[in-house]
C-alpha cells in the first residue's frame, strides 16, 4: 500500500511538471526554440501574483485574470525583440539570448524583491492543505488534483486550438514549413509572435501553481527549467500529450525514488531522464544506419 500511495503522489506531482513544461514544449514544437528563460518567467509571474495578493488582497487564481494578459504581452515583445532577431543567426543564438534573459530576470528580481522566499499558500485559504482520503487510506491534496486537472485541460485546449481553429492551422503550417506558408498567405512572423504569447500564458498559470504549492525566490527559475526540460524530453519534444506523459513519468520516478532512499527523489528523476535520452539517441542512430544500409543495398541493385 505504501508503494501505491507513492505512485498516486507521483501522478499528482507529474501533473505539476506537465503544467510547467507545457509552454516549453509548445514553443519548441512551433519554432524549434528552447527557451532557457522559461523557469525565470514562471517565477516572474509568481511575483506578479504575489504583489496582487499581498497589496490588494486578490486571490491568486483571480489574479491570473490580470497576470495572464501581461505575460502574453511579455511573450509577444520577447519574440519581436529577442527571439525573432536571434533565430536568424542560427540555432545557438536563441539559446544564448534566452540564457542571458534568464540571468537578467533572476538578478532583477533579486534586486527588487530580495532573497527572502515567498509563497502564495497563505492566500488560498484551506486549498493549500485540504485533501481527500481514497480507499486504502491514500490521501491526495486538493491543490495537487487541481494542478493535474488544469494541466490536462490546458494541454487539451492547446491541442484543440491547433487542430480545430484557423489560428491553429496557421501555426501548424508555419511550424512545418514557414517559407511555403508565406506563399499561401500565412504571416509566419505574426504566427510566431502569437505562439510565444500563448506559451507565456501557460507560463503564467504554471507560475501560479508553483507559488501556491511551494516557496519560491528570485533564483528558483533554473531549477524549474530543469524539471520542465526533463518532462519534455521524456515525453517527446514538441508533443503536447507526450509532455503530460513525460511529466507523470518524471513525477512517479521521483516519488518512488524518495521511497527507496531519502536522497533518491531527484536522482531517480535524473536517471529516468538520462535513460530515455540515451534510448532516443540510440534508436535514432540505429534507424539512420538501417536507412543508409537499405539505400546502399537497393542502390547497388539498381
Amino acid at each position: 500500500m505504501i508503494w501505491l500511495n507513492q505512485l498516486v503522489q507521483g501522478l499528482m506531482l507529474g501533473g505539476y511538471y506537465a503544467l510547467l513544461a507545457c509552454g516549453l514544449s509548445f514553443m519548441f514544437g512551433v519554432m524549434g526554440i528552447i527557451n532557457l528563460a522559461h523557469g525565470s518567467l514562471a517565477v516572474l509571474a509568481a511575483y506578479l501574483l504575489f504583489i496582487l495578493a499581498e497589496r490588494f488582497e486578490i486571490h491568486p487564481l483571480l489574479g491570473l485574470v490580470a497576470v495572464v494578459p501581461v505575460m502574453a504581452l511579455i511573450g509577444w515583445v520577447l519574440h519581436r525583440l529577442v527571439l525573432e532577431r536571434s533565430a536568424r543567426a542560427g540555432a545557438l543564438i536563441p539559446l544564448l539570448s534566452t540564457f542571458g534573459l534568464a540571468s537578467l530576470l533572476d538578478n532583477s528580481m533579486f534586486q527588487t524583491f530580495g532573497a527572502d522566499t515567498r509563497s502564495l499558500a497563505p492566500y488560498i485559504d484551506s486549498l493549500s492543505y485540504d485533501g481527500w482520503t481514497l480507499p486504502g487510506g491514500i490521501i491526495v491534496g486538493q491543490l495537487a488534483v487541481l494542478t493535474l486537472v488544469v494541466a490536462m485541460a490546458l494541454l487539451g485546449g492547446l491541442h484543440l486550438m491547433l487542430t480545430r481553429t484557423a489560428l491553429g492551422r496557421r501555426i501548424r503550417a508555419a511550424a512545418h514549413d514557414p517559407d511555403t506558408a508565406q506563399l499561401v498567405g500565412v504571416d509566419a512572423r505574426a504566427v510566431y509572435a502569437a505562439s510565444t504569447a500563448i506559451a507565456m500564458t501557460t507560463v503564467a498559470i504554471a507560475g501560479a501553481f508553483l507559488a501556491m504549492r511551494a516557496t519560491f525566490d528570485p533564483y528558483t527559475g533554473p531549477y524549474q527549467l530543469i524539471f520542465a526540460f526533463e518532462a519534455v524530453i521524456i515525453g517527446g519534444a514538441g508533443s503536447l500529450w507526450g509532455t503530460l506523459v513525460g511529466g507523470i513519468v518524471l513525477g512517479v520516478a521521483q516519488s518512488l525514488g524518495a521511497q527507496v532512499h531519502p536522497q533518491g527523489f531527484l536522482i531517480a528523476g535524473h536517471v529516468v531522464f538520462l535513460a530515455v535520452l540515451l534510448a532516443r539517441v540510440y534508436a535514432t542512430d540505429t534507424l539512420r544506419r538501417w536507412t543508409r544500409s537499405l539505400q546502399s543495398r537497393f542502390g547497388s541493385r539498381a
